[in-house]
């Protein structure tokens, strides 16, 4: 019987350590053994339980290591700022709408995080009714309603993902931000170490990127088979 209850722990774990295979591109590719993204953490949520439950939260599994545990870096190094991640991709990967990307388990969108009137970290509301987000424009002020971007805690979290992606034999291969908000990361203590190791995309891409920012993860993939 003992053995018996030993050999169900060891195929749990097991099955519980399989790792994802990626295949092609983030623009053309597939994703085998995809894992969900927690729902939440002490310092993070993710953006909304019905693309949660719509299957929207996938990622590969190292893609998934990364994240968490850059959470808990911050949950260390920031313990008052609140992260929220939004669009990842499907458990099979492949075309995700209305995204371009995110179609092999390597493209993940966080919500930018804010700051309130009173300057506590809180999250960016995202809900129906604003596409879960993706509908909220800041203004030239850097503001949206009662909300404004807290620039130190960006920054400081494309730092913890890159550290923890470098730590695990891999790389962050791009990060997508509105160009014109750029500058102001780069006047954060992070200035420094960002434009020593971050690749931001210097182009406007077809959405601004002002209330979410992208972030392509580089780890090695297989050929996608036609």
């Amino acid at each position: 019987m003992r053995f018996l209850v030993l050999l169900f722990i060891s195929l749990s774990l097991t099955i519980n350590a399989q790792e994802s295979t990626c295949y092609g591109t983030t623009s053309n590719g597939k994703l085998d053994k995809g894992v969900e993204l927690p729902s939440s953490g002490s310092n993070y949520v993710g953006y909304s339980t019905v693309a949660r439950l719509a299957g929207r939260t996938y990622v590969h599994s190292q893609v998934k290591s990364i994240i968490v545990k850059a959470y808990e870096t911050l949950e260390i190094e920031r313990p008052n700022k609140v992260y929220k991640y939004a669009e990842t991709g499907f458990e099979d990967g492949g075309q995700f709408k209305p995204h371009k990307t995110h179609r092999n388990g390597l493209s993940v969108d966080f919500m930018t995080p804010v700051v309130d009137e009173t300057g506590k970290s809180v999250h960016l509301p995202t809900h129906a009714l604003n596409k879960f987000g993706y509908d909220i424009e800041f203004d030239t002020k850097d503001r949206y309603e009662e909300y404004a971007i807290d620039y130190v805690a960006l920054a400081a979290h494309i730092v913890a993902l890159h550290k923890e992606a470098k730590a695990q034999g891999v790389d962050v291969w791009r990060v997508i931000f509105d160009p014109k908000l750029q500058p102001k990361l780069f006047e954060t203590k992070y200035a420094s170490y960002l434009k020593k190791h971050i690749q931001f995309s210097k182009k406007r891409s077809w959405v601004r990127h002002d209330e979410h920012y992208h972030v392509d993860f580089d780890i090695p993939c297989e050929k996608l088979k036609q």
